[in-house]
């Protein structure tokens, strides 16, 4: 089967912009990949250092939403990416050769330099080796298990092709023997489909917006957020007739609804013949019914926080292991004097 890597910060409970945009697709790609799935928490500290009293919290509460979303630790590795130091030694010896413009010229680094990192606005101060390096790192959190592909949405694509030009140079530098495959094959993008998600605001739904919705939400709380979302601002008065096709509202029914309800919506909505509120009653009824089955599945692994602590040890331990056959190949390639591994460990 071909290997699959992707995995998330941990930014505590996920919403369902999470879920949609990611987590369940990964879902979709056990039965047919060999999948590595990381809880990203050393990249937490690249925007983080200066508080780091919730990236354990928030560690478990990402595993714990993962669990109940549906992936499995049998038929998946779910590790802690700082539980598994290759991550940070790929890091460095890739550090080597990689030229700073390459890194400078992310895109995601000017941007959330401009919207996080204006200190003088209150922002978090971004200026850091750790956080120019992040591509990096997420490069090396890739090519240390040899994946074949990364599931990214569009957006991420650009990372993707830093970590393949990364792979290409040191393959360059470090040749394998003639015939032999590359130390570090260049893995490719597995575009994963990513409906639009607006937030209660209309807006991308985003934890700094403060527009989310969380898996973990219980029904009164997802119907009052709902309720108030924003809707299609050509609809002032209840006569007034609707396009969903141009409301947030509609944007949802679209990936939660049945196509009974959505024909309901339209033909309501266009001849004013039904109001906001039923329409978003509707849409609760469908994000309750998809959100039930897995808040029941997550209550199960909270009421057992021992065992999702040994599956993310577990699972570690696997990760490592696949890890450390990746890192031998890279010492041989770079002629690095390799010591019996009780010697290394000391």
């Amino acid at each position: 089967m071909k290997r699959v890597l992707s995995g998330m910060r941990p930014t505590g409970k996920l919403h369902l912009g999470n879920y949609m945009g990611a987590l369940l697709n990964w879902v979709r790609l056990q039965g047919d990949y060999e999948c590595y799935f990381f809880i990203a928490d050393w990249h937490a500290l690249t925007t983080d250092y200066a508080d780091t009293s919730k990236i354990a919290e928030n560690t478990l509460e990402v595993a714990l939403d993962w669990l109940a979303a549906g992936l499995d630790p049998e038929r998946s590795v779910v590790f802690v990416q700082s539980s598994v130091p290759e991550h940070a030694e790929l890091h460095l010896l890739l550090s080597m050769i990689t030229p700073l413009g390459w890194l400078e010229r992310v895109p995601t680094y000017k941007e959330q330099q401009q919207q996080i990192g204006d200190v003088a606005a209150g922002g978090k101060d971004l200026s850091t080796y750790g956080f120019l390096g992040y591509p990096l790192l997420q490069s090396a959190d890739i090519l240390l298990y040899q994946a074949d592909f990364v599931p990214v949405g569009q957006d991420q694509v650009a990372h993707v092709e830093l970590t393949r030009e990364v792979a290409r140079r040191f393959n360059q530098f470090y040749p394998p023997p003639a015939g032999g495959a590359p130390v570090l094959p260049e893995p490719q993008v597995l575009l994963t489909p990513s409906p639009k998600l607006p937030g209660t605001d209309g807006r991308k739904m985003s934890k700094s917006y403060g527009n989310t919705i969380l898996l973990t939400d219980p029904e009164p709380v997802v119907r009052q957020k709902l309720k108030t979302m924003v809707t299609d601002p050509a609809r002032v008065r209840r006569s007034d007739p609707g396009e969903p096709d141009l409301c947030p509202v509609g944007d949802l029914h679209k990936v939660f609804s049945t196509p009974e309800t959505m024909e309901r919506v339209y033909a309501g909505c266009r001849s004013a013949g039904i109001g906001c509120i039923e329409c978003k009653g509707w849409l609760a009824d469908a994000v309750v019914a998809q959100l039930n089955p897995l808040q029941e599945r997550r209550r199960e692994y909270e009421n057992s926080p021992a065992l999702v602590r040994e599956i993310l040890a577990q699972g570690s331990c696997r990760a490592r292991a696949r890890a450390g056959e990746t890192m031998e190949q890279v010492r041989d390639a770079l002629h690095l004097v390799e010591l019996p591994t009780e010697e290394r460990s000391r």
